[in-house]
């Protein structure tokens, strides 16, 4: 899909970060937005950076399914059409996988697996619908393809979330479907993602350990020598012109994916990317 201008943009998770940076992107080739957010403070900040163009914001848990009915409702109903379609939130946690209890691993599958799902769910029949082209980006992360220490949790939602995005593109080209898929994997990029707690349910207590705070310290560090979101919103644009199914936004990632495929296929655990978290 080549030409933006004058289609429309839903982004989830806008009041900061890549999804930030994505509407204002979206805004520069003149779409018509519809951001969603948890964060109501972040999302009328983002809305205020954006002009010449509508721009609609909506409150969304997308963990909750329908309230994200009500934003493809809202959506599609107030725009009256959707062309790209941005499951972009997401939520981090760290620390050992045994030490990871169902409250936390059910609030970073909310987030980042069945917000993925409930997107495609309530989106794509309609936007198939449409018959127009269109393009659905999931912000899947660098941990959907490289599983490290002190992230298990998270990489277990990235992986699936990976999954999914692949399945929707085969499905998509199997019925001959305008629509195309783009899995966006972004190593560190300057973002809050590590203070994720931000936006953690309040009955959802966070019971931190040495691990913890282990893994938050590199990730803070990590995303401090990141990449800009600009960087990342381009990147994507780029990917909804070309089609293009997989993103990585680091370089050298093509050449981690070759290794860690010759090490699986050797029997042999693989060993994450510079950067990334090691046993």
């Amino acid at each position: 899909m080549r030409e933006l201008s004058g289609r429309i943009a839903v982004v989830t998770g806008a009041a900061s970060g890549i999804g930030r940076a994505l509407a204002v992107r979206f805004a520069a080739e003149g779409m018509s937005l519809m951001l969603a957010d948890v964060d109501p403070r972040g999302l009328s900040q983002t809305a205020a950076m954006i002009s010449g163009v509508k721009v609609l914001t909506q409150i969304t848990d997308v963990s909750d399914a329908p309230a994200v009915q009500h934003l493809a409702n809202r959506a599609f109903g107030e725009l009256g059409a959707v062309h790209v379609l941005c499951n972009n939130a997401g939520v981090f946690q760290g620390g050992r996988i045994w030490t990871r209890t169902e409250e936390d691993v059910a609030w970073l599958l909310g987030v980042n697996l069945w917000g993925v799902l409930h997107g495609i769910r309530e989106f794509v029949p309609r936007m198939i619908e449409q018959g127009t082209e269109g393009h659905i980006v999931n912000t899947v992360s660098v941990a959907g393809l490289f599983a490290g220490a002190n992230t298990g949790g998270h990489a277990v939602t990235k992986y699936a979330a990976l999954a999914a995005s692949q399945s929707l593109a085969l499905d998509l080209a199997q019925i001959g479907s305008k629509l195309r898929v783009t899995a966006l994997c972004p190593g560190g990029v300057r973002t809050g993602i590590s203070r994720s707690e931000r936006v953690r349910p309040a009955d959802l207590v966070v019971a931190r350990t040495r691990d913890d705070l282990t893994s938050q310290e590199w990730l803070d560090g990590m995303l401090e020598k990141g990449m800009e979101p600009a960087e990342v919103a381009d990147a994507t644009v780029e990917a909804i012109r070309q089609e293009h199914f997989l993103v990585l936004t680091h370089p050298g990632y093509d050449d981690c994916l070759r290794e860690q495929t010759t090490a699986l296929l050797a029997g042999l655990l693989p060993e994450p990317p510079d950067g990334e978290p090691r046993p």
